[in-house]
């Protein structure tokens, strides 16, 4: 990761914190989050099928913005569970070297 990137998903997490309990007429997040875990799964499913619809249209730059998208909502998921991008990123760090096969095989024991 380049440095400072990790660092900006960590400013969207602490925004995304700040704004949990913000007024819902001025904060997308407040809004988002006042209408319920099923609203909030919900634009998940949407942002990740328009996600695997950007990578089969072929469009780099629209796949790049879709994700973004994805991530983003993804983030605030984890904000309502009290999670954030460091959370996933040491799940990652603890798959790393570990193969696909094999690490979902240790899921099932």
């Amino acid at each position: 990761m380049k440095p400072g990137l990790y660092a900006t998903l960590e400013r969207i997490a602490a925004t995304i914190e700040e704004r949990k309990h913000g007024d819902v007429k001025t904060s997308y997040v407040a809004r988002l989050l006042s209408q319920g875990e099923d609203a909030l799964l919900k634009k998940i499913g949407e942002e990740a099928t328009e996600t695997v619809l950007a990578a089969k249209s072929g469009d780099r730059q629209h796949l790049v913005r879709e994700t973004a998208d994805l991530w983003f909502h993804c983030m605030i998921v984890l904000a309502r569970h009290g999670l954030g991008p460091g959370d996933v990123l040491a799940e990652m760090h603890r798959r790393e070297g570990i193969s696909g096969i094999d690490e979902k095989a240790a899921r099932k024991k």
